[in-house]
């Protein structure tokens, strides 16, 4: 692995623990400003939105589990990210769990990498669906 997919590897880690742990600042720097998230139901969330949600209580995580990460560079400042997610969530008083897999576009600006937009489509059945990652 090169250090610009270290680098990738490290902000989405970086940005597990800071939805688990509600860090609002942290995730402030991991998600650009024009971010866009499109949900399995095909709903668009912000980056406004999701920190809001978490902000506000509305959504929680309890627990996150990503595994088959893979990181495809396409240019010196764009990557793609595939995997799947396995979260435990707390959402309108109740906990379920919710399974996806994701592709992630990441782009370099200003000599820092940040997710600028994400798919998510369930990967099993599961009527439950949180609001925004």
């Amino acid at each position: 692995m090169d250090r610009e997919e270290q680098q990738i590897l490290q902000l989405f880690e970086d940005g597990d623990r800071a939805l688990v742990a509600g860090d609002l600042a942290e995730l402030s720097r991991i998600f650009a400003d024009d971010y866009i998230q499109h949900d399995e139901s095909g709903k668009s969330f912000t980056k406004q939105d999701v920190i809001n949600n978490l902000k506000s209580g509305a959504i929680r995580y309890v627990a996150m589990v990503s595994i088959g990460r893979r990181i495809r560079l396409l240019t010196e400042d764009v990557a793609i990210v595939h995997g799947s997610e396995s979260d435990e969530v707390e959402q309108n008083g109740r906990r379920f769990f919710v399974r996806y897999v994701y592709t992630d576009v990441v782009l370099k600006r200003s000599g820092k990498w940040q997710i600028a937009g994400s798919q998510l489509a369930k990967s099993t059945k599961d009527e439950s669906s949180p609001e925004g990652r």
